[in-house]
């Protein structure tokens, strides 16, 4: 007879270097959620999906791609929390967690040279003229700029009432563009070594931290790599991280691939369980701050062992959590209940993505699941929707 999984160490509570407790180990991580109204403001459908989230257990959920303006989102469902944001819809949102014992914290997002063309001109640290990629080069002024635009949204997000922030250094959008080299190719002081490369990602958490001061949990989702020859490699990733010390982020949650067109997902590259566990590993020893791990995790067997062995402090679940938003209730009985993961016959790029965001939409309006076979149908709904969305983004940020 084998040995029963100890899973208790998934419902321990976990306290930040901020003081804020995490009441378990299992945190929903940042989807682009795509449930905005398409001018930037929260729907009912987003508040009940999050409310739904905290109903099933989770210690913590981050909502994915939150812009500080309107002027460089990554699609047209992203949130915007500027000025003239509805506050009081996202303090609904941001209550719709903690009514149920669920802090939600928002990720700060900026695509950068990803912004979707159809709502905004495409800038990063360097131009781009590739296939399916063209930015501009930001300027010097846009950079110095950028400290303050986040951390002026961090301050936006703590006053409405979420629980905290992330800081979005993953998956090719803007922070992450200036870590890698692919994508970084300037000669001033934000190229070059990978100490010049960090040095907004370092410069953007120092003002965030002073914005939101030092009880407040802030995060940041990192790049394990960038699955891409010649982009960010795993040695810089690890001094990125060992310079992100607890005085400026509580969690440091570490993920990896990259939206670049035609990039391959992480699930392609990675072999079978938690994708950047070895990376996690790596960095164990360089720093003190508490670790998340996103992307892979499919058992609870596989998320109890991560943390026996201390190579993940928090667990991160993503699609998990659209295939069963009362999964980390689940996880408590002695017979764990893992989610059925749907199977997809030769995908197109992006198609499983917009799969589980269509999912998202049907969860969180109390709809069944999209069947893994009408794949090429939720695909024409999901552009459908960003493409009405598109005018109203356009009408409401330049109109």
């Amino acid at each position: 007879m084998s040995e029963p999984v100890p899973s208790d160490i998934l419902f321990r509570p976990l306290v930040l270097p901020c003081g804020a407790e995490l009441k378990n180990r299992i945190v929903k991580a940042a989807m682009s959620d795509s449930l905005g109204d398409g001018r930037g403001d929260p729907t009912r459908s987003q508040i009940r999906l999050y409310r739904r989230w905290a109903e099933g257990g989770a210690a913590a959920a981050i909502v994915g791609e939150v812009q500080g303006s309107g002027a460089f989102a990554e699609k047209p469902g992203n949130l915007v929390l500027d000025d003239h944001a509805n506050t009081p819809l996202f303090a609904r949102l941001a209550y719709a967690g903690i009514k149920a014992g669920m802090p939600v914290w928002l990720q700060l997002g900026h695509a950068g040279a990803l912004a979707h063309p159809p709502i905004g001109t495409p800038a990063g640290p360097s131009a781009l003229d590739l296939p399916g990629l063209k930015c501009r080069e930001m300027s010097s002024d846009e950079i110095a700029a950028l400290p303050g635009a986040f951390a002026a949204t961090a301050r936006r997000a703590k006053n409405a009432g979420f629980g905290g922030v992330e800081l979005h250094a993953a998956h090719g959008f803007l922070l992450s563009q200036f870590l890698s080299p692919l994508f970084n190719r300037r000669t001033d002081g934000y190229g070059g070594s990978i100490a010049e490369r960090m040095r907004i990602v370092l410069e953007v958490a120092t003002e965030v931290r002073a914005a939101v001061g030092p009880d407040f949990p802030v995060a940041l989702k990192l790049n394990a790599t960038d699955q891409l020859d010649g982009g960010l490699s795993t040695q810089d990733a690890i001094e990125v991280a060992a310079a992100l010390g607890p005085d400026l982020i509580d969690l440091l949650d570490i993920s990896g691939g990259t939206y670049f067109p035609g990039a391959a997902s992480a699930s392609d590259r990675s072999g079978p369980g938690a994708y950047f566990r070895a990376f996690a590993k790596a960095v164990r020893p360089r720093t003190d701050v508490p670790l998340m791990l996103t992307g892979g995790f499919k058992t609870r067997a596989e998320a109890v062992e991560c943390l026996l062995t201390g190579d993940a402090d928090v667990v991160g679940l993503a699609r998990a959590l659209v295939l069963d938003p009362d999964l980390p209730r689940h996880w408590t009985g002695e017979e764990a209940a893992d989610p059925a993961f749907p199977r997809f016959t030769d995908p197109p790029e992006g198609g499983v993505t917009a799969w589980y965001t269509m999912g998202l939409t049907a969860l969180a309006e109390g709809a069944p699941l999209p069947a893994a076979q009408d794949l090429d149908r939720v695909i024409a709904a999901y552009n459908d929707r960003d493409a009405v969305r598109v005018e109203s983004w356009n009408n409401r940020f330049f109109g």
